[in-house]
């Protein structure tokens, strides 16, 4: 009896240890199957547990790279298991019934179910009650989501673009110039030429993935990048930036900062572009907001840094490295605009703001490598 205890005394730490922590292996797997299932449209687990993710602020920078790539953020794949757990109702043989459902490997489920249910085991009144809250506004799945394109995706995207284009400026060209050659005086009634459709590609985050000039230029050509200092919100000189399609309402800015990350930064509107969170310089204050999911705090105009949100408080946006300046379109009643300007800081719900057309001037994402 004794060597019994003594070998339970052995083996139920080790039984602790392993459940403590995630093999590598296990890892992969489920980022891989959550990866998958967020492909398929109305995907009712990966559209709950991205839509958590969102709302919870563990989305990242952009919600679709983190769900198609969990296993390179720990935080968000360990709230993935949580929401994943919550959408079982904190039930373990739900939550392994939900997990087989995705067709996860064997030898993956049971080290998943037991990691999450003796983590959040303290947990699951409140999950629950967060769950019910969460229901009320939920409106399902947005999912069938396709991977983020690669740098040789978007090059590639982009070249038979600049074909297409430059096809369909020939078959115009050679269009005028047959109708010309026809004319007899009577009126020209030749048809125009059907513009080329855009099929550009208008994601922003493989800029995230680039590392060199080169690479920008292999994504979008020579003739439409850039190079020049950039500037700082002081406005001081801050290293070297690079220009995508300058001199025009997609241009964009990115800046690579080392071990840091690179910067995308838009300051033109209106863009083709589809940025993170879906905001972009242009949008009014009230988008900002919402995005937000609460109120902010931003400098007011006329001063050091003015316009510059200063504090998310806690919102969406917190911690999510997005750095937003602002400013008003409609500056000619001095009696509203004096209320927000100077030295201080003011709510994005103070009323005198809405008189006076604020928007986005400019909005920098930053990724780190």
């Amino acid at each position: 009896m004794k060597r019994f205890f003594i070998l339970a005394a052995l083996f139920v730490p080790v039984m602790l240890s392993a459940q403590a922590k995630l093999s590598q292996t296990v890892i992969n797997d489920f980022s891989a199957r959550v990866a998958a299932h967020y492909q398929l449209p109305h995907d009712s687990i990966t559209g709950y547990i991205a839509e958590q993710l969102t709302r919870s602020g563990n989305a990242g920078l952009d919600i679709d790279s983190t769900v198609f790539d969990l296993k390179k953020d720990p935080v968000a794949l360990d709230a993935a298991l949580k929401y994943l757990y919550q959408y079982s109702d904190c039930n373990r043989q739900r939550f392994i019934a939900n997990l087989r459902s995705m067709n996860l490997e064997t030898n993956s489920v049971f080290p998943l179910a037991t990691y999450t249910a003796n983590k959040y085991k303290n947990d699951t009144k409140a999950l629950l009650d967060d769950k019910k809250d969460f229901l009320a506004t939920y409106t399902g799945p947005v999912t069938g989501k396709k991977p983020p394109a690669s740098i040789a995706d978007v090059a590639a995207a982009n070249q038979a673009a600049a074909v297409a284009e430059s096809n369909a400026n020939a078959a115009s060209e050679s269009n005028t110039a047959a109708a010309g050659n026809t004319n007899t005086g009577t009126e020209n009634t030749a048809n125009p030429a059907t513009p080329a459709t855009d099929t550009r590609n208008w994601e922003v985050r493989p800029l995230f993935q680039v590392r060199t000039p080169e690479q920008l230029v292999e994504m979008y050509g020579a003739n439409n990048v850039t190079q020049h200092d950039a500037i700082n919100l002081a406005g001081d000189k801050d290293g070297e930036a690079y220009v995508i399609y300058p001199d025009t309402d997609n241009e964009l800015e990115v800046q690579f900062d080392g071990e840091n990350g690179n910067i995308v930064t838009f300051s033109h509107y209106p863009s083709k572009w589809k940025s993170p969170y879906g905001i972009k310089a242009g949008d009014p204050l009230d988008k900002l907001a919402k995005v937000n999911g609460r109120p902010f705090k931003f400098n007011a105009f006329e001063w050091t840094n003015g316009g510059t949100v200063s504090s998310w408080n806690g919102g969406a946006l917190e911690g999510k490295s997005v750095i937003v300046v602002l400013k008003a379109n409609n500056t000619g009643d001095p009696k509203q605009y004096d209320q927000v300007t100077g030295d201080k800081t003011l709510r994005s719900d103070l009323p005198a703001l809405k008189k006076l057309d604020v928007v986005i001037e400019s909005i920098a994402f930053k990724a780190a490598n």
